[in-house]
């Protein structure tokens, strides 16, 4: 674990030295959740190996690592999990059994952008919800984009106005990479802000419950993009269309960022605003 730390900080050093950045690895985990999602896959990975195989012992699993992972990812392939489900349990799996070669012999679907459907497509899941009854958490997300986790953790003492300019702000206490940020709510969306903390206690949690079925992500992608045509006065492209790196304005880009709970355009330009 190395908590607090950049993985960007690690690359750059990394170009420095002229070493290749395909598929680079630090060796270390820079985010609680990241760990914890590595956990569950290594765990569901044993409780197969346990299953199929009849094997417990950890020293003979690791013996037989390479033979044992392949056919699990090799099921899972079978069983149509997506390009990026897969190469995260990889990454997982190097990382526990400390083998950055493991699995080399089985060839991963490859992740491609147009695969990408939650958050940019209608998805069967959409279906399953009346989203009129969750009016308030969609208009709280347009109006400060947090990730679902950190709405999750939201607490009424967590929004404030801030005494130097009396701009709302909602506070994240630990983001992720337990980073703190203080995000100003967009322009003209106060109100749902102050409608879902109103005549709640400051210990509170401001959304009880989230429901899982809600696209948190799509919001939080709205709130990016909305706010950088806000701070760069230009409109994206339509969405036949696709911006462009040169047409980008950095500084509203960084700002969006930030907001986000990023630092780095890159992130943006890739997953949120293009």
């Amino acid at each position: 674990m190395a908590p607090g730390t950049k993985r960007s900080e690690a690359k750059a050093a990394a170009r420095a030295r002229g070493e290749s950045l395909f598929a680079f690895t630090d060796q270390r985990i820079h985010s609680f959740e990241t760990r914890n999602n590595y956990q569950h896959i290594v765990m569901r990975f044993l409780n197969w190996t346990r299953d199929q195989h009849q094997l417990r012992d950890l020293a003979k699993i690791d013996i037989q690592a390479d033979e044992l992972v392949s056919l699990y990812l090799l099921e899972r392939i079978g069983q149509k999990k997506s390009a990026w489900t897969l190469t995260t349990e990889r990454s997982a799996f190097r990382m526990f059994f400390q083998d950055r070669s493991l699995t080399d012999s089985v060839d991963l679907p490859k992740r491609r952008r147009e695969n990408i459907k939650r958050s940019r497509l209608p998805a069967k899941r959409d279906q399953r919800i009346n989203l009129a009854n969750w009016q308030h958490i969609i208009t709280f997300c347009l109006a400060c984009g947090l990730r679902r986790e950190e709405l999750r953790d939201l607490r009424v003492q967590d929004v404030s106005i801030r005494p130097s300019d009396g701009q709302l702000v909602v506070r994240v206490s630990k983001g992720k990479g337990g980073k703190v940020r203080a995000v100003p709510v967009f322009p003209g969306r106060e109100g749902a802000v102050r409608a879902a903390i109103e005549g709640k206690i400051a210990e509170e949690h401001v959304f009880p419950r989230l429901s899982s079925l809600l696209d948190i992500h799509s919001y939080r992608r709205q709130f990016a993009q909305d706010l950088y045509e806000l701070l760069s006065g230009r409109p994206l492209p339509p969405l036949a269309g696709r911006l462009q790196s040169p047409d980008l304005d950095p500084v509203a880009a960084l700002e969006v960022s930030r907001r986000l709970g990023h630092n780095r355009i890159d992130i943006i330009f890739g997953h949120y605003i293009r």
